[in-house]
């Protein structure tokens, strides 16, 4: 496929590495910023613009992976200057209509994933979710898609949408969780390192048990001595305690 990448951010760039490593790299990509468009273009060898006069015109398909704020606006400004070929977004959330009456072949290719720019995923394991205007088109999309992953299936916006908000809670939210509980040891002098086996064995028991059943701690056991210990340590951080008592309260009402 002749393939032009719009966005040069953590998921443009897992895809378009992903794409030069199985051959199929993006012939261009485009970045609101020159040099951001040029770091990712010289990484998989291709060229790279800022400038929308500039994006090739006749391309198969124009993968648009930026900001969701920034999306619709793209989009304006690519479809007014490329009328041909599949327009996708990769966006979780967005409408595949972002793209109608702009475009006569569109969709969405959804890879629920977190990603970095520091560190590229093995996007054959990604879950890779489609969406497109038509048959023609979302055969097209299925195509592109295999090419990345292993793991590639239809899905309706509304489904999408839900997939999106559980994406949140299992992977940010429980993100930001570590970056407290990492605040916490770092103020008493201890290194985050220390977690990682915790972790490790977190996730590793999602793979035979339902959250409910992997569930564990004071609050899991109705300890609700030992949750309003930590409580009173946290007093002095409104945010911190805050969290840890919604977080709590939840568990306790809902523990089996």
């Amino acid at each position: 496929m002749k393939i032009v990448m719009i966005g040069a951010g953590n998921v443009a760039t897992n895809i378009a590495k992903t794409l030069a490593n199985i051959g199929e790299t993006p012939v261009q990509i485009w970045s609101r910023t020159l040099a951001s468009a040029e770091i990712l273009a010289n990484a998989v060898g291709t060229c790279a613009t800022s400038d929308w006069d500039s994006v090739v015109k006749d391309a198969d398909v124009y993968i648009v992976a930026v900001k969701d704020d920034a999306m619709l606006n793209v989009i304006d400004l690519l479809c007014a200057h490329c009328k041909h070929g599949v327009f996708v977004h990769t966006a979780g959330t967005m409408s595949m209509s972002l793209f109608t009456g702009k475009a006569e072949h569109y969709g969405v290719l959804y890879p629920m994933q977190t990603f970095s720019k520091q560190k590229e995923v093995d996007f054959r394991t990604v879950p890779c979710f489609v969406e497109a205007s038509d048959k023609h088109t979302l055969d097209i999309i299925m195509e592109l898609a295999r090419l990345l992953s292993d793991n590639v299936r239809e899905l309706a916006e509304s489904e999408r949408k839900w997939l999106h908000i559980a994406a949140v809670f299992s992977c940010n939210f429980a993100n930001v969780c570590n970056a407290m509980a990492a605040q916490i040891l770092e103020r008493h002098g201890l290194s985050f390192d220390v977690m990682l086996p915790l972790l490790d064995e977190t996730v590793a028991k999602l793979h035979r048990l339902h959250p409910r059943e992997a569930q564990t701690g004071p609050a899991s056991r109705g300890d609700v001595g030992v949750v309003s210990k930590h409580l009173a340590m946290l007093e002095d951080n409104k945010e911190l305690s805050e969290v840890y008592s919604v977080l709590s309260n939840y568990i306790l009402k809902n523990r089996e």
